[in-house]
C-alpha cells in the first residue's frame, strides 16, 4: 500500500522556559536555563533542592476548580499545551471526522503527585482508609489522552506510550504511523510530565541521578561537560498535531514541517544505564533514516538525549560516530536539557518541537552551560556549545533514551509539496 505522507500543524507548549511556544523557542533560542530553587514542597533536607518547575501556570485557565480537583497536574500540563496546539492548528472539530481524530500520549510516571498526596494522607491519619474516590483515575497514565479526547469529542485511537524517557517519541512515532497507513486524519501526540514533588526527587536522589550543585542551580544541568554530576529533574508538556498531508491540505493548514520516519531499540544491557558503546541508540538511529528514505548526509541536526549524566553522555557521542562517520562532524549536536532539565516522559515532546522549530527557522538552540571539555568525549563534534547557531537544517534527527534500555529516535524535514 501507498503510505501517506504526514506533516506537523500545530504546536503547543507548557515548559520550565515558558507556558507557550514561543517563549520556549524564545528561551531556547536565548540559552535561558529554568533551573530555580523548588517552590512545590519543602526540599531542604533533600540532596538536591533545585529543579526546572514550570512557573506561573494556572489551571483554571483550562478548566474550573472542580475539573481541576479531579485530575493530576500532569493531566492539567496536557490539557494546557493541546489547547494551545488545538488553536495554533486552527482544528475545527466540529467541520471534521471526529472518529477519524485520535490522541495518542507519552507519559513516563503519570500521577506521582497524586499518589504521593494520597499514601501521605493515609500514612498520617489514624489508619483508617480515606481515599480520594479520583485516586485511581488520577495516578492513570492513560488517563491524559482519556481527558483530551473527552474534551473535544475525538473517538479515534486513543492510548499511552509509555516507555520512561522515551515515551513521547514513542507516541509521536505511533501516531505518525496511524496516519500514515491511513488509520486515522488527525492525531493529538505528545506527552506531559509531573514529578517535582517528594516522591520524584527523593526516589531520583537515592538512584545519584540527580545534580546536587545546589550552590548553582542554573548551570547544574551541564551535558557533556567534564564537570557535570546528574541530571536536573523538569516537568511540563508538549503537544503536536499530526496530520495527514491531503487532510491538511485539504483544510488549508499551515505546515511546520514533514514527519519523515521513526526508529525504535531496547538496549537489553541494564535497567538504568545506556549501553556503553550506545548500541541501541545507533540501532534506533539507523531505523529511523531507513525509514525516512533519506541518507545519513541529510541530517543537519541531532536534538540529543544528554541528560548530563556521567555515563549516557559518552555512550551517545559514540553511537552518532559509530552510524554517521565523518559525516557526524559536519552535523550541529545539542542538548536542550542543558536548559529546560530532563521532563522525563514529556522530554520527547519538547524536544521533537525544538527540532521541528530548528528546521522552521534554520537556526539550532545551544547545548549551555559548558565550561570544560571531557577527554572521553570527542569535542571535534559540534555540540553548539553556548550559544545558538544559524544554519540551513533540512532534516533534523531527535534522540530520546529511557531506564529499561528504551531507545526512540524521530526525524523531521522541511516540507515540500
Amino acid at each position: 500500500m501507498e503510505l501517506k505522507r504526514v506533516v506537523v500543524t500545530g504546536l503547543g507548549a507548557l515548559t520550565p522556559l515558558g507556558n507557550d511556544v514561543s517563549s520556549y523557542w524564545d528561551g531556547l533560542l536565548n540559552g535561558v536555563s529554568g533551573a530555580a530553587p523548588i517552590t512545590h514542597f519543602d526540599a531542604s533536607k533533600f540532596k538536591t533542592q533545585f529543579a526546572c518547575e514550570v512557573k506561573g501556570f494556572d489551571p483554571h485557565n483550562h478548566m474550573d476548580r472542580k475539573e481541576a480537583r479531579k485530575v493530576d497536574p500532569f493531566v492539567q500540563y496536557a490539557i494546557a499545551s493541546t489547547d494551545e496546539a488545538v488553536k495554533d492548528a486552527g482544528l475545527e472539530f466540529d467541520n471534521l471526522d471526529r472518529n477519524r481524530i485520535g490522541v495518542i500520549w507519552g507519559a513516563g510516571i503519570g500521577g506521582l503527585t497524586t499518589f504521593t498526596e494520597e499514601v501521605a494522607n493515609f500514612v498520617r491519619g489514624d489508619g483508617t482508609p480515606r481515599f480520594n474516590p479520583f485516586f485511581i483515575p488520577k495516578m492513570l497514565i492513560d488517563i491524559a489522552p482519556g481527558h483530551i479526547s473527552m474534551r473535544y469529542g475525538l473517538h479515534g485511537p486513543n492510548f499511552s506510550a509509555v516507555s520512561a524517557c522515551a515515551s513521547a517519541t514513542n507516541a509521536m512515532i505511533d501516531a505518525f504511523n496511524y496516519i500514515r497507513l491511513g488509520k486515522a486524519d488527525v492525531i493529538i501526540t505528545g506527552g506531559s510530565e509531573a514529578t517535582v514533588n517528594e516522591a520524584g526527587i527523593g526516589g531520583f536522589n537515592a538512584m545519584h541521578a540527580l545534580s546536587t550543585r545546589n550552590d548553582d542551580p542554573k548551570t547544574a544541568s551541564r551535558p557533556f561537560d567534564k564537570d557535570r554530576d546528574g541530571f536536573v529533574s523538569g516537568e511540563g508538556s508538549g503537544a503536536i498535531i499530526l496530520e495527514s498531508l491531503e487532510h491538511a491540505l485539504a483544510r488549508g493548514a499551515k505546515i511546520y514541517a514533514e514527519v519523515a520516519g521513526g526508529g525504535m531499540s531496547a538496549d537489553a544491557h541494564h535497567i538504568t544505564a545506556s549501553h556503553p558503546e550506545g548500541l541501541g541508540a545507533k540501532l534506533a538511529m539507523n531505523m529511523a533514516i531507513t525509514d525516512s528514505g533519506l541518507a545519513y548526509s541529510d541530517i543537519d541536526y541531532i536534538n540529543l538525549h544528554g541528560t548530563s549524566t556521567p555515563v549516557g553522555d559518552i555512550s551517545e557521542p559514540k553511537a552518532i560516530i559509530g552510524l554517521f562517520g565523518e559525516h557526524a562532524y559536519k552535523m550541529n549536536l545539542s542538548s536542550t536539557k542543558s536548559m529546560t532539565g530532563h521532563l522525563l516522559g514529556a522530554a520527547g515532546a519538547i524536544e521533537a518541537m525544538a527540532s521541528i522549530l530548528s528546521v522552521k527557522h534554520d537556526i539550532v538552540p545551544p547545548t549551555i552551560n559548558h565550561f570544560t571539555d571531557d577527554p572521553e568525549i570527542d569535542n571535534n563534534l559540534n555540540f553548539t556549545f553556548n550559544k545558538a547557531q544559524k544554519r540551513e537544517v533540512n532534516a533534523a534527527l531527535s534522540n530520546t533514551f529511557g531506564f529499561g534500555g528504551h531507545n526512540a529516535s524521530i526525524i523531521v524535514k522541511k516540507y515540500h509539496s
